[in-house]
């Protein structure tokens, strides 16, 4: 009785077109997978951070205590960059005038927003590509299978007598490529809803922070002018 044929086999028989289709496939997973875990790690380290800076900022030290700790820093990112742009913004509008009370909220409002979108996408970073891999990795190894059954009914016309052993390597081949495409595609698919999601809820909070920082300057300036 015949063995099975084992993957490897199955690889190392496999038609160029093919085998490079594979191929492909596989490094677009390492790579998916590398960025999976670095977008893990880094979603995860931001909303950690965000939650930190919000307890800090509302332990009840002073503001200005809480801008001079960060206003030199180098590696400013998340919450507390939006917090730096927001306030530094409002100290330099103090500077030129604190009559007008509408422009220097606007100018607030635009340094804030400014910087949250510059964060946004950073934490969108590698989100397309996932998005894309997690799209078009099945059609990719389903164009395997096709190039792969073709190449297998090809060889029967030089067989006289076909048989399901005679074929069943190539098609067990083609296969293979649609099963390399979903497991590139899965893992991608799952990890971009995922980390969506979870973009989605830190946004939520830098914007809910952006609205409570510009209330608490608006009340600063009205018991500045009072």
């Amino acid at each position: 009785m015949n063995d099975p044929l084992s993957v490897f086999a199955l690889l190392a028989s496999a038609s160029w077109p093919v085998l490079l289709i594979m191929l492909g496939l596989v490094v677009a997973s390492v790579v998916s997978w590398t960025m999976i875990v670095q977008r893990y790690l880094a979603l995860s380290a931001t909303f950690g951070d965000m939650t930190d800076f919000e307890d800090h900022f509302w332990s009840g030290k002073d503001i200005r205590e809480i801008y001079k700790e960060l206003e030199y820093a180098d590696d400013l990112t998340g919450i507390e960059a939006i917090f730096v742009a927001g306030f530094g913004e409002y100290q330099r509008q103090m500077q030129i005038s604190s009559s007008d009370t509408d422009a220097i909220i606007n100018a607030i409002q635009r340094a804030t927003r400014v910087a949250m979108t510059r964060e946004e996408l950073a934490l969108e970073k590698h989100l397309g590509f996932l998005a894309t891999l997690g799209s078009t990795a099945p059609y990719v190894g389903l164009f395997g299978t096709v190039i792969g059954i073709i190449n297998s009914f090809r060889s029967l016309a030089n067989m006289s007598q076909a048989t399901l052993a005679s074929v069943a390597p190539g098609i067990s081949e083609a296969l293979l490529a649609t099963a390399i495409g979903l497991f590139a595609a899965i893992p991608a698919v799952i990890a971009f809803n995922r980390f969506s999601a979870r973009v989605e809820v830190i946004t939520k909070g830098y914007e809910s922070f952006s609205d409570e920082l510009i209330s608490t300057l608006m009340n600063v300036v009205g018991t500045q002018r009072s």
